[in-house]
């Protein structure tokens, strides 16, 4: 018999599922506020650090609630195999894809050119494609990892998908550069670029595929073709934008391509091939769930 709490499988709820999951995340983050004053005494101050912990806490939240659910962490997306690294170095290549497209409609159109960044180098490149991996990572665990799956598993997918996306546009809110047009425009594309990712995880059954489209999305973007990503600073790379008066709707300007018209049209392609792409053969060998394109009971 079906309750507040279990379903008719005498199973916990998803919503609960949910609850514990961001209740142990906030219990983590909560303790790592007070390391903050120990790690400034100590020197740490880089801000890939404090997300490389993030993202440690929310693989330690999601560790333990498979392990509460008697699941392994592959069931989350987390199979690292051989397969997994296939499928991460298409998804970099898929994400880079989209913003050379964004960059080349923009160069169509007159907006942009590019001349040699005089401080690009190896080294920048390698850093900030170490930062834009930990980031990846963050960001994916938490945004398509537990708490996706299980709506997914209680409410289907594309009310899931609304949730997220939604979800993921206003956790940008805060970045530097949101507002006006600006603000509009970002919104829609990386509300966008979550159903882009929600689906990457649903067309493969892994995190691998929407991990490494998130970072060639960065990486090409910021390292590569040196533009703003989602509103923080440019980073140095082999090239460097010089925009051609063009309105920040079409530009992105300062924030990135990620807030123009042209990048909602490149990240809109992407989500047209992955749609018709028939998705991966692999799927998790141990703990795997049912096909998720339909709700279980919540």
């Amino acid at each position: 018999m079906e309750s507040i709490f279990f379903n008719d499988r005498k199973v916990l709820r998803n919503g609960w599922w949910v609850l514990i999951y961001l209740g142990i995340l906030v219990a983590c983050i909560s303790g790592f506020q007070l390391l903050i004053p120990v790690l400034k005494r100590v020197g740490i101050r880089n801000g890939e650090w404090v997300v490389g912990l993030l993202f440690g806490f929310s693989l330690l939240a999601t560790w333990i609630c498979a392990r509460l659910r008697k699941e392994p962490l592959a069931s989350i997306g987390w199979r690292l195999d051989g397969h997994w690294a296939r499928e991460f170095a298409w998804g970099t290549l898929v994400g880079a894809g989209v913003m050379v497209l964004a960059a080349g409609l923009l160069w169509a159109v007159g907006g942009v050119t590019w001349e040699l960044d005089p401080a690009h180098d190896l080294r920048a490149l390698g850093l900030g494609l170490a930062l834009f991996m930990v980031v990846a990572l963050w960001e994916e665990n938490l945004f398509r990892g537990f708490v996706f799956q299980r709506l997914v598993d209680g409410l289907g997918v594309w009310p899931t998908q609304v949730i997220m996306a939604i979800f993921f546009g206003v956790a940008h809110w805060g970045n530097p550069g949101m507002h006006g047009a600006v603000k509009l425009w970002a919104t829609l594309n990386i509300s966008l670029a979550a159903v882009f990712l929600g689906l990457a995880y649903l067309r493969t059954h892994s995190l691998a595929l929407p991990i490494g489209i998130h970072l060639g999305w960065n990486w090409t973007q910021g390292n590569v073709l040196g533009f703003g990503v989602s509103g923080t600073t440019a980073q140095h790379g082999w090239v460097h934008p010089v925009f051609q008066g063009k309105p920040e709707w079409v530009s992105g300007g300062a924030f990135g391509l990620e807030a123009s018209l042209l990048g909602v049209i490149a990240v809109l392609v992407g989500i047209v091939l992955l749609w018709r792409w028939q998705g991966s053969a692999g799927r998790p060998a141990d703990g795997a769930r049912p096909e998720p394109w339909r709700p279980e009971s919540a």
